[in-house]
């Protein structure tokens, strides 16, 4: 079992099967509860952003909170990674940080357009919730080709970008895609598509995670895993819904 999250694959715990005492090891009420943790700290550090954005009446005022948040949450989220037993330390530091881009980046699209941002957060929790419910009832089965073909999905998604950003420092840009066009609706439609099945390799990962003995300390890894989704995801509803309402 093999998750396109790069900080969550079955190999991360794997590596940890072997007997534990009752009550000792992950279990999946454990990471779901971390991970509500971590969307009530993300939530409390955007709403801050939030606040300060709408006081100063310039979404732009909190650039420097979103750009310490960015660049202070892909440093932890390395760390995390590489030190997965800090997990219980650098999960919350994490979502703390991620608030900040969250906030700042959610104020600048709602100064654009009235109530995306509400909009937005219903569709990621309703897509999670749909997803969970798909995993659960096995509507959808996370066999080794459905595997193969979200990581390769993933990965091509992950390319373009990276290819986007290159090409950026030099002027060209990738037509269309990131548009409001057509092209860059169904873009963001395949996008957003691929996120959300990568919930569903993470809930594999996780329900795997707590069968094979995991330690405590990774249910707040795997709830750090699973936000890294997460906000990927919502970050790309709110482009999706941009493009919706460019359109009127």
């Amino acid at each position: 079992m093999e998750t396109r999250n790069p900080v969550l694959k079955s190999r991360t715990f794997s590596g940890y099967a072997r007997p534990i005492e009752l009550g000792e090891g992950m279990t999946i009420q454990g990471t779901v509860n971390k991970t509500g943790i971590l969307l009530l700290l993300a939530f409390a550090s955007a709403a801050w952003v939030w606040q300060m954005s709408y006081t100063s009446g310039n979404p732009a005022a909190v650039g420097p909170y979103v750009m310490v948040g960015a660049i202070g949450g892909l440093v932890v989220a390395l760390v995390t990674v590489f030190k997965q037993n800090w997990a219980p330390i650098t999960g919350p530091v994490y979502a703390l940080l991620e608030g900040l881009v969250l906030g700042g980046v959610s104020a600048m699209f709602e100064s654009l357009y009235h109530g995306i941002v509400m909009q937005a957060v219903g569709c990621t929790f309703g897509v999670l919730a749909f997803m969970l419910l798909a995993y659960k009832s096995g509507l959808i089965r996370v066999t080794e080709r459905f595997k193969t073909g979200v990581i390769a999905a993933t990965g091509g998604v992950v390319l373009v970008y990276v290819a986007s950003l290159v090409l950026g420092f030099f002027g060209i840009q990738i037509p269309g895609i990131f548009g409001n066009g057509p092209i860059g609706i169904l873009f963001s439609l395949v996008v957003v598509g691929i996120a959300s099945l990568n919930l569903v390799l993470d809930f594999d990962a996780i329900e795997c995670g707590a069968a094979a003995g995991a330690p405590k300390f990774m249910e707040w890894y795997g709830a750090f895993a699973l936000m890294v989704t997460l906000v990927w995801l919502y970050l790309e509803i709110l482009r999706l819904l941009s493009k919706f309402q460019s359109q009127r």
